[in-house]
């Protein structure tokens, strides 16, 4: 057998494989739930329940997407392009970090100022953390999976260093924090008395001007082009280099937002366990979506609702929240597929 591209696949050929992904996914959840003793209706009921089935359920669900907005966008932004950021984690404490340093007395300004201060100098350190390895790669050939890789090591040693040292709350009762932002560094609540903030509102701002940007600019479409093929993109006159550094920028900036909306409008200070993998977890988002940078928002709204619906379920259920993982696996596996077949058939060769 071979597969044999589709030049025009029809919408029943383009929606079908995702819908059967789907269904094999919520197949594999039931099959986990009858293994681990439970009774798989009402784990996937639980699932649901706990994901959106109160107004606060439903709001926490909001409040996870949020990061996973800014890194999945990251990294459609950048694999759209062949640039394999795989560094958003550090990309992120880099925009945590920022945020912090200037949001705990350093800059006596009012909130309005503030807050856009906080979030463009969040930005340069993102785009700082993946500019470097494109230059690397662009001058000296240097596979940037490597350098990403490896410098989200390097940023959580710095931090935890800083956490130790300059950086640690002398009020933390000797936890490794940092001292909390000003109450005019903190992103106001989008419902009074919950811990949804307007970071989330500013993540689906970031998706829809990442998706004009990719849609309807001159600088989107070269981005798309070299990603589609460099050589091309260089012979039909495109400064390659020039786009891939402000690729970089970009979907390193995106990234360092994640970070800023986390500390300023959820947690308050700096923390070695800020994220619990939101840069890696993007990957997974941006191709759930098919890098498109509007599909990253229902895919992050995915990925967080099964995060939560599973911490809820193993609560109520004993059921290990393991499952979430595997879940999500199996659902990067079965996208991927359906989205190859949506392009490609398969012949008798």
């Amino acid at each position: 057998m071979r597969l044999e591209p589709i030049a025009d696949p029809s919408p029943m050929r383009r929606v079908l494989p995702v819908v059967i992904a789907l269904a094999a996914t919520v197949i594999l959840a039931g099959f986990l739930a009858l293994v681990s003793g439970s009774d798989p209706m009402a784990v996937l009921g639980l699932i649901v329940k706990g994901a959106v089935g109160s107004k606060f359920a439903a709001l926490e669900t909001l409040n996870r997407a949020t990061p996973l907005i800014f890194t999945g966008l990251a990294i459609a932004v950048a694999f759209r392009a062949r640039l394999w950021n795989i560094g958003a984690e550090a990309q992120l404490y880099a925009g945590a970090l920022v945020t912090v340093l200037l949001g705990t007395g350093a800059l006596p300004l009012p909130a309005p100022v503030l807050i856009p201060v906080m979030a463009l100098g969040a930005i340069v350190a993102g785009a700082a953390m993946l500019v470097g390895p494109a230059l690397l790669k662009l001058r000296l050939g240097v596979d940037e999976v490597v350098t990403t890789l490896l410098l989200n090591f390097v940023m959580l040693l710095f931090i935890s260093m800083l956490l130790e040292g300059p950086l640690k709350d002398p009020m933390g009762m000797g936890w490794p924090k940092s001292a909390p932002l000003l109450k005019e560094a903190r992103l106001p609540r989008i419902v009074s008395g919950l811990r949804l903030h307007w970071g989330f509102g500013l993540a689906l701002i970031a998706a829809l001007a990442v998706w004009l940007l990719d849609r309807h600019t001159v600088a989107g479409f070269e981005m798309r082009a070299v990603g589609a093929g460099e050589t091309a993109a260089r012979f039909a006159g495109i400064r390659v280099p020039r786009v891939v550094i402000r690729t970089a920028v970009l979907s390193g900036g995106l990234a360092a937002l994640a970070g800023f909306s986390e500390v300023a409008g959820l947690k308050g200070n700096l923390t070695l366990d800020l994220s619990p993998g939101y840069g890696y977890t993007g990957i997974v988002v941006a191709m759930l979506a098919g890098l498109n940078p509007l599909g990253v928002v229902l895919s992050a709204l995915f990925v967080a609702a099964i995060f939560v619906g599973a911490d809820s379920m193993s609560r109520a259920a004993g059921v290990p929240t393991y499952i979430a993982d595997m879940l999500l696996a199996f659902a990067l596996l079965a996208m991927v597929l359906a989205l190859t077949m949506t392009r490609y058939r398969l012949r008798r060769a």
